[in-house]
């Protein structure tokens, strides 16, 4: 199996007659010139972006120079190949939406950028001139040497030639051992190119290889949270798609049945029609249930708030609301809260045995509290069968907790808290009046 790397290759007896030779030159011909580029770049809009920074103009220049470090990374990494066959994929993560805002929040909030930003900093003050020296040191001292006898024989007319400018040459003796040790010059050179190539490939390769362990975790944490908002999407959409295509045409089903019962004579027919007619009913009544757990319409028009007041008023069990929600919040955020009191409200009527709950809730200091609190004979678990571990899963993505008090006995508390900010729209947080839904009985202790 061939040598990946150059490193590998310095070992082989072949080295010399491969290719990895002249591919280091050009690699560090290359990063040489990058390097200096980019420090010519950097100039440019530091100044030009300090002068014209009094007329916001140079605001975006100066900007800029933080993302300098993109396409020399990127250049790097296609030039690696030259010294080391093996890929170092980019971090960078994709914008959430299309367009330049989007992008540029995207890249100015990950820390991939930093570190490019760092690594094209060393390059442009550090390296390339070690790049470069190396480069222009290994190609003509060698050739300088090794052309001794022509120089001698030219430029010297046979007589006197100085080989790199310090050394005399005044015989033809000396002018062909000058050039034999020329050729000894191009291996050591070409050994010593190689070896500065490897060093600084390996160099590259450390500070641009993607995602330490704890950026491989930040980034699962928001390819979660992506997954999180794709599916409240498609619940969304398919709460729509019910809403107003299967509902609707099962709502004029149900009317046409009941047109088509009245105007049938009393028979066997008319009983048909009758029976047809309160099961289309109970299908309809069913499906906006279905339509309600999938993603509750009030909860897309009105806010959280009521879409809680919601789930209290057609509770079997009384419940008190006591909410401080003047904003809206993300659909996701909405949802994972919306469904943690759902199933709370729920595992109530199932297994409490309460005869009261009670919602509290609001925002304050960044920071989204809901807390559903019963009655009832306590002892549940989130290992029980409640439904409660996914949810919590859905609150932990969203970057809060869930939070279960359930002693024998009762009572049982369960509090979600989501760090979070409400969303700034008007069109989309309507300022609301803290909800809330008396009930003249007292509420349960909160122990």
């Amino acid at each position: 199996m061939g040598a990946h790397t150059v490193w590998q290759a310095l070992g082989r007896p072949d080295f010399l007659r491969s290719g990895w030779p002249l591919r280091s030159v050009g690699y560090l011909a290359v990063t040489g010139v990058t390097g200096l580029v980019t420090l010519a770049v950097a100039v440019v809009l530091f100044a030009a972006g300090g002068l014209l920074a009094v007329v916001v103009v140079g605001v975006p220049l100066l900007g800029a120079l933080a993302l300098l470090g993109l396409p020399v990374a990127g250049i790097e990494r296609l030039s690696l190949r030259l010294v080391d066959t093996r890929p170092v994929p980019g971090a960078h993560r994709l914008p959430p939406e299309p367009g330049l805002s989007s992008w540029l929040r995207t890249r100015f909030t990950e820390p991939v950028t930093w570190r490019e930003l760092g690594f094209a900093a060393l390059v442009m003050l550090v390296l390339w001139p070690i790049d470069l020296l190396a480069v222009v040191l290994g190609v003509t001292v060698p050739l300088a040497l090794l052309a001794t006898p022509v120089l001698f024989a030219t430029v010297g007319e046979g007589e006197r030639v100085n080989a790199l400018k310090a050394y005399a040459v005044t015989s033809w003796p000396a002018a062909f051992a000058t050039s034999a040790a020329g050729v000894v010059t191009v291996v050591v050179f070409l050994y010593g190119l190689s070896l500065l190539a490897a060093l600084r490939g390996a160099l590259a390769r450390v500070l641009l290889t993607p995602a330490g362990p704890g950026e491989r975790v930040t980034e699962l944490t928001r390819s979660r949270v992506r997954l999180v908002d794709a599916f409240e999407a498609e619940r969304g959409r398919i709460e729509r798609d019910l809403h107003d295509g299967a509902q609707q045409r099962l709502v004029a089903l149900t009317m046409m049945l009941g047109v088509a019962r009245l105007d049938a004579p009393p028979g066997p027919l008319a009983a048909q029609l009758t029976r047809a007619h309160d099961e289309a009913g109970k299908v309809l009544v069913d499906l906006r249930e279905l339509i309600r757990g999938i993603h509750p319409p009030v909860l897309t028009d009105f806010g959280l708030a009521e879409a809680i007041i919601d789930l209290a008023a057609r509770s079997p069990i009384p419940v008190d609301v006591r909410l401080t929600l003047p904003q809206r919040f993300t659909p996701a955020i909405e949802s994972a809260v919306y469904f943690v009191v759902a199933e709370a409200l729920s595992n109530m009527v199932k297994h409490s045995g309460a005869g009261r709950g009670e919602i509290t809730g609001g925002y304050a200091r960044g920071r989204l509290t809901v807390g559903v609190l019963d009655d009832g004979c306590g002892g549940a678990g989130t290992d029980a069968g409640t439904g409660l571990l996914g949810l919590g899963d859905r609150v932990a993505v969203a970057g809060g907790r869930l939070s279960l008090s359930s002693p024998p006995g009762g009572p049982t508390r369960i509090v979600v808290e989501i760090p979070c900010r409400p969303l700034s729209n008007p069109a989309t947080s309507p300022a609301t009046s803290p909800a809330t839904l008396p009930n003249p009985a007292t509420p349960p202790d909160s122990g």
